[in-house]
């Protein structure tokens, strides 16, 4: 079968953080690209982020896209179940970890996340967010999970493993030659504003090319968080 898309990720501890929460899924077999980053502040992030990376990194992906969806929800739901049994049984408020997923269809993109990891789309020169963080108030470096914030931190109002009942928020792009996307974990946000990722695509067509122009920007500046980004392209 020949790939419609070019697709590359990467994910780095940073200067800050001792270790890495983030997890990355590239199948290009199934045509599904994943950024997780587990909840920082709590407990066992990696533990959060690596559950979701392995359940769906084992899901096959049947005939009908929709049939695919509704399988990467289920999954991301069971994910969700167990990290709150997990938090239980450790007698901790929360294990969990936002998501950003993409899936191909000949016809259309579809991106689906939890929290505030991001998906960007590049069409006609031009990078635009479509997800919306799920984040109450100001997103900052304080941005967390509940209401314990320091004064004027923006609180994350949605995460896998946070409550009983998992919704995923999906949007719908094209899918035409030439179109690319980015999905990334905040730890890009936080050294590269919306202004600098557009100007980094209009320079670097080539998927590779890019993801290592924004470890090396992002790693050049504070690395405050773990940094995590997957790029795909696709093709003619």
């Amino acid at each position: 079968m020949t790939l419609r898309y070019e697709s590359v990720g990467h994910t780095d501890t940073g200067k800050v953080r001792a270790h890495n929460e983030d997890a990355i899924l590239v199948r290009e077999d199934v045509g599904m690209w994943v950024v997780a980053d587990g909840l920082g502040g709590h407990s066992a992030g990696d533990y959060a982020s690596g559950m979701i990376v392995e359940r769906l990194r084992a899901l096959p992906r049947p005939g009908d896209v929709f049939d695919f969806v509704e399988a990467i929800e289920d999954s991301l739901a069971q994910v969700n179940a167990d990290l709150r049994n997990v938090a239980r049984e450790r007698n901790v408020d929360v294990i969990g970890s936002t998501v950003v997923v993409l899936v191909h269809d000949k016809d259309f993109m579809l991106c689906g996340w939890v929290g505030d990891s991001r998906g960007y789309c590049f069409e006609d020169g031009h990078l635009r967010q479509i997800t919306r963080d799920h984040v109450h108030g100001e997103k900052n470096d304080a941005t967390q999970l509940g209401q314990s914030q320091p004064a004027g931190a923006g609180v994350l109002t949605r995460a896998i493993g946070a409550e009983e009942q998992l919704f995923v928020d999906w949007v719908v792009t094209g899918s035409r030659p030439g179109m690319s996307f980015l999905l990334c974990s905040d730890g890009v946000n936080k050294e590269l504003s919306d202004h600098e990722l557009d100007e980094e695509y209009r320079s670097n067509a080539d998927p590779q090319i890019l993801l290592a122009r924004l470890f090396e920007l992002s790693l050049n500046r504070a690395g405050r968080d773990n940094i995590s980004a997957v790029v795909v392209r696709l093709q003619d």
